[in-house]
């Protein structure tokens, strides 16, 4: 069974830990843009191809916002997916999809993340930093953890390096909240 007091403590843990930061990330310009209707079918659609079918799709939901990673005039999306099959212990399966013709190609499929996901004023390689919640799964202190565009995806897993934890200080704005909406993927 489930320690059920461990996962509230590690959440409050968390929100307390990252509060700070969405307070900051409220005065930072980044733009971020809903799907439109357009938009959000083929997100979908690329997103039930991409993932596949799962024995608990029903359960299968995620959040997503359109951003301008490399102050292109381009949308990429950043999609938080959650259910029985994309989370564990640690978080949740965050992707990072560009633009490619009337659908999206995979940039970074990041492991064992949880929201607020933002998008940070720093950029490495021509893409803005973005940044995710790590916790639970082992993890006794909630964190946030940068990761850093190496000029082909962004890192997998946020405990290890190339992500780094972050020092407090990183300028941003958040685009997926905690409190953000989780949509069905499969109706």
């Amino acid at each position: 069974m489930r320690d059920r007091s461990f996962s509230r403590h590690s959440i409050v843990r968390a929100l307390l830990a990252v509060s700070p930061l969405y307070l900051a990330g409220l005065c930072v310009g980044q733009t971020k843009r809903e799907p439109s209707p357009n938009q959000e079918q083929r997100l979908m659609a690329f997103l039930q191809k991409y993932l596949g079918d799962r024995e608990q799709e029903t359960e299968t939901r995620y959040s997503s916002v359109l951003v301008d990673l490399m102050d292109d005039g381009a949308k990429e999306a950043i999609v938080y997916v959650s259910g029985p099959g994309w989370c564990g212990s640690g978080g949740c399966v965050t992707l990072t999809l560009a633009p490619e013709d009337a659908s999206y190609r995979v940039i970074t499929k990041t492991t064992i993340t949880r929201p607020p996901i933002r998008v940070l004023e720093a950029k490495s390689n021509g893409w803005h930093d973005i940044s995710v919640v790590v916790a639970g799964g082992g993890i006794r202190s909630a964190y946030e953890a940068i990761l850093s565009f190496d000029g082909k995806t962004y890192p997998i897993n946020p405990t290890v390096p190339p992500a780094r934890p972050s020092d407090g200080k990183a300028q941003g704005k958040i685009v997926i909240s905690v409190s953000a909406e989780r949509r069905p993927l499969y109706q």
